[in-house]
């Protein structure tokens, strides 16, 4: 067939021959790629996602600390490569829920992805030579392990803040002029997770120990058939029958294995939970008390049985068939699933045996139709109830000093225990008036030591999500989540003052007002006046010089900076010395986070004169019976 219409063209191209090409443009190079592998993400990203936007920046940022470690371990290195693009784009699109648009998570994540965030540590070399040799001895004796088991974890965390606290962190002695707070904070974990850990960050024990995030629960192995394939003729209607009934049959026997493998699982659960418990029993000399008995001695767990309410639950007193009075702390909303956890630390708190401690007398594990999964927890009743009844009860505080010498140096004695005493050693990390009991001598018991770690599912981490009351938290662990023994020491020094002021460690007064104890006690010990902290019209009040010396050990655990705490053995040490320490220097306050504009303007133009502080900068806590290696570097 012919074609007239190509005639035309190819007319043309004889006369004008070949058409000259164009010069295509350069095809742009590919933009530089993010350095971080965001597929490992995905088992950390299981529902139920968080909600709210607080909860969405800690999960991001938490993710982003997994990503650099897994950085770090490929690499050396802390940081991205300066010609790489921003990753803060692919990981909004890694995660499953949108990023809030506030500076919270956005502006905080590409800080941190995009430039160092602890001074001049980029690289593990830097971290090496900020971080002495045995610093990172400890680090590797206490994360080289299986960090499945709650201990574990926190003697892992527990060694990576103190080497943040005393390596890294703004205001320590060896710490860069520039450093970050948020960044340095991250640098232990994300080291720990690359070069200290022998499964790697990505290990979901790992992962959940030292950056909160939970791996997705194994899929179970239930495999059903495969399909079935029809290839049966349309004219045979009896094959179609027959293969329906075979149908039938296979579903209803896959329906009946399924059962029956559910069934045992239960069973093999149910046994492990009962052998974990059973170590408790061969380990210790708790009790293992059934439901009913505890049932029974709480009158059916009666509301006039309740003498205490927590963030866990309940505490319930109760009356046992041989007369013993007991104390009940029942846990709410517990499951199954952490009943080894639970079982664990119960034999490790009941391990721990002190006079200025509350010793555990037994335990109880059950599941009711009714009532659903039972934890409990059973302890000697304290006949002279808690710290805070006596100071906040009813009436005015009759105590007479020489009660109150006596309950402070027993709590000092109970702590210090925890810390040092104790193996693996305890952070109580809620010290408070209530958690300070009286047994019948008005002996002081610590109470609730190591409890917070068998809450419900998702409470357990100690060093990032904060657990303790308001008033009586330490600034680095409620801004920071930074957890040392420290942060016991802050809460000691807030309950000893309550102690010696009978005042409230918090109040709101309204309208924005506050009464903050600490700032209160420090205001007077810089001025001189510091009998004024002790509760006015005491009866039986103790030396003028003792009384004061008490005050100030108060107001040296509560100094905000973390650095110029004692520790709680050097605490018990002056407390019990038969006078006062010579000299006793306390380092200047910043100004509260409660000041007001005059007191931010007294506190701008004061020269900072003082017997008790140093002008001139931080000063370590001395003891006149401490070597001198206690002193501070910078001390002149």
């Amino acid at each position: 067939m012919s074609r007239p219409h190509l005639l035309p063209l190819l007319l043309s191209a004889l006369l004008l021959g070949p058409t000259p090409l164009r010069s295509q443009p350069a095809a742009p190079s590919p933009p530089p790629q993010c350095a971080l592998n965001f597929t490992a993400l995905g088992p950390f990203l299981a529902p139920p996602l968080p909600a709210d936007d607080a909860s969405r920046c800690g999960l991001a940022t938490q993710a982003v600390a997994l990503l650099l470690s897994l950085h770090l371990a490929a690499t050396s290195s802390f940081v991205l490569p300066a010609s790489a693009a921003s990753c803060l784009s692919p990981l909004r699109t890694a995660l499953p829920f949108p990023l809030p648009p506030s500076a919270c998570g956005l502006a905080g994540l590409d800080a941190l992805l995009a430039a160092p965030g602890c001074g001049n540590v980029s690289t593990l070399a830097d971290f090496n030579a900020r971080v002495p040799p045995a610093s990172r001895q400890d680090i590797g004796a206490s994360c080289d392990r299986d960090l499945s088991a709650v201990p574990d974890c926190t003697a892992c965390t527990t060694a990576l803040s103190k080497a943040a606290a005393a390596y890294l962190l703004p205001g320590s002695p060896n710490a860069g002029s520039n450093n970050s707070v948020t960044g340095c904070v991250q640098y232990p974990p994300i080291y720990a997770g690359a070069r200290a850990s022998p499964r790697g960050p990505a290990d979901p024990a790992t992962a959940y120990c030292l950056f909160l995030l939970k791996a997705n629960p194994p899929q179970s192995g239930r495999s059903g058939a495969a399909p079935w394939v029809y290839g049966v003729t349309f004219g045979s209607l009896a094959a179609v029958l027959l293969l329906a009934a075979a149908g039938g049959s296979c579903y209803v026997v896959r329906r009946r294995r399924a059962r029956a493998a559910g069934a045992a699982l239960a069973a093999d659960t149910r046994s492990k939970r009962s052998q974990a418990m059973e170590s408790i029993s061969a380990s210790t000399t708790l009790v293992k008390f059934t439901y009913d008995e505890i049932k029974a001695a709480t009158d059916g767990f009666s509301r006039e049985s309740i003498i205490g309410r927590g963030g866990f639950g309940n505490v319930y007193r109760g009356v046992l068939r041989d007369g013993a009075e007991v104390a009940v702390k029942r846990f709410k909303n517990c499951s199954a699933a952490g009943d080894a956890a639970f079982a664990h630390e119960v034999e490790v708190v009941a391990s721990v045996r002190h006079v200025n401690l509350v010793a555990l007398r037994g335990y109880c594990i059950a599941t009711t139709e009714r009532e659903g999964h039972q934890r409990m927890i059973i302890c000697d009743l304290m006949h002279n109830g808690s710290l805070h009844d006596h100071l906040f009860g009813a009436g005015e505080c009759q105590m007479a000093w020489p009660l109150r010498q006596r309950i402070a140096v027993g709590m000092a004695r109970g702590l210090a225990y925890l810390h040092r005493g104790a193996q693996p050693a305890i952070i109580h990390r809620d010290i408070k008036a209530s958690n300070i009991l009286l047994d019948d001598e008005f002996e002081a018991k610590v109470a609730d030591f190591g409890l917070a770690k068998f809450a419900p599912e998702g409470m357990t981490h100690v060093s990032t999500r904060v657990a303790g009351t308001l008033g009586y938290v330490a600034p680095e662990y409620a801004l920071y989540g930074q957890l040392t023994e420290k942060s016991d020491v802050y809460s000691f020094g807030v309950v000893l003052l309550e102690l010696l002021s009978g005042k409230r460690a918090f109040l709101s007064l309204g309208e924005g007002q506050s009464f903050v104890l600490t700032d209160w006690a420090w205001s007077l010990v810089r001025r001189g006046r510091t009998v004024e902290v002790i509760q006015e019209g005491m009866v039986e009040p103790g030396p003028t010089e003792v009384m004061e010396k008490y005050v100030l050990v108060g107001a040296l655990c509560t100094h905000p900076q973390l650095h110029a705490r004692p520790t709680m053995e050097q605490a018990l040490k002056i407390l019990e010395a038969d006078s006062a320490p010579s000299p006793l220097i306390i380092p200047e306050r910043p100004i509260p986070v409660v000041a007001n504009l005059a007191e931010i303007e007294r506190s701008a133009s004061s020269s900072g004169s003082g017997q008790l502080f140093s002008p001139s900068g931080f000063r370590s806590f001395i003891h006149a019976n401490e070597d001198a290696a206690l002193a501070s570097p910078n001390e002149t």
